[in-house]
């Protein structure tokens, strides 16, 4: 941190640090003091470790990859927690990828896998990890995850990055992800970077990524209350059988929103309605069938008026057309 300069400090497998038994059959180690599992000494450094880091250079940060479900791991050290400033969030990362890899005609029937994250969304500061852990080791890449020809697998990739920018917590994309590489990383060769001269789909998910990372900066409504259950609402997450989602997140101005509805099927979805808590005409921000990013560019042509016919709870709706293995991104104008 001092001498190289470091963003911050990523602690592996704390898990393994906090439990003696971690790993370790009965008789294999010793209870702490107490007669319990926890190990005293190595919370204590973890503890110090975050207070020094955090104490003497406050604009580093650290994370913990820590996979079981130990409290307030990115809780300050003087309310009793670890110290950390982020905590990875394994579950949403094996729940998503799993929901990702099956056929979109089965998808409805793992629909949990989207929605269970959001019961536990706020109990951490948590990093949506797509790490170096998941394209390596016969894993395949990510692209090489997704379902379907090469049209559906790039759309499905797609869609989870505009899926996974608008879901609350920070973001992580290990390296070659954000042009779809084929395949798995290598430490012992470079990233395919000719890819992207061999048709328009890789140069398509390296557009897709450079805008949504633009418009995460820019939109307070998509990083404002990352970690505050004010910061998120559902307008629709129980349409299972035709595998859409549909949800609000909103900036500390609870009118500067942003909405993002997801159809996880290669059957477009015209006439579909989506509650909205505001009036106005809602600007189509992202749409991931654009041709800009190699799709099929179903969408609504910049745009949708909302309507004053309450849906979802909200007082007013949007009639969309969802794009096939799309998502939308869709912000009120107040016009």
């Amino acid at each position: 941190l001092e001498r190289y300069h470091v963003d911050g400090l990523r602690v592996d497998a704390v898990a393994s640090m906090i439990y003696r038994d971690y790993s370790r059959k009965p008789g294999e180690w010793i209870p702490n003091q107490y007669g319990g599992r926890e190990n005293l000494e190595a919370l204590d450094f973890l503890k110090r470790l975050n207070e020094v880091v955090y104490g003497s250079r406050p604009g580093a940060i650290t994370v913990a990859e820590e996979s079981t479900a130990w409290p307030m791991v990115s809780r300050p050290v003087h309310l009793g927690g670890l110290g950390f400033g982020f905590k990875w969030n394994m579950g949403w990362m094996h729940d998503v990828l799993e929901y990702m890899r099956n056929d979109p005609i089965h998808r409805k029937y793992h629909h949990n896998q989207l929605t269970f994250g959001l019961l536990y969304a706020w109990t951490e500061n948590f990093v949506l990890p797509l790490s170096h852990d998941e394209v390596v080791y016969g894993k395949g890449s990510l692209l090489r995850k997704m379902p379907g020809d090469d049209w559906q697998r790039f759309a499905n990739l797609r869609l989870l990055y505009a899926f996974m920018w608008a879901y609350p917590g920070k973001k992580l994309l290990f390296m070659g992800g954000e042009f779809g590489q084929s395949s798995e990383w290598n430490h012992d060769q470079g990233l395919e970077w000719w890819l992207l001269d061999a048709g328009p789909y890789h140069r398509g998910v390296r557009a897709l990524v450079a805008d949504l990372n633009r418009l995460y900066r820019a939109l307070p409504a998509l990083h404002q209350l990352d970690s505050d259950q004010a910061g998120f609402a559902w307008m629709d997450c129980d349409d299972w059988e035709q595998s859409a989602i549909s949800f609000c997140r909103f900036a500390k101005d609870p009118a500067d929103l942003v909405l993002c509805a997801c159809n996880f099927t290669p059957v477009v979805r015209r006439g579909y309605r989506v509650g909205v808590p505001r009036p106005g005409y809602y600007a189509e921000l992202v749409n991931t069938d654009s041709r800009l990013y190699g799709g099929s560019d179903v969408g609504h042509g910049g745009g949708v008026l909302a309507e004053p016919i309450p849906w979802h709870g909200q007082p007013h709706s949007l009639l969309l057309t969802l794009p096939p293995l799309g998502a939308l991104w869709l912000r009120p104008t107040g016009s």
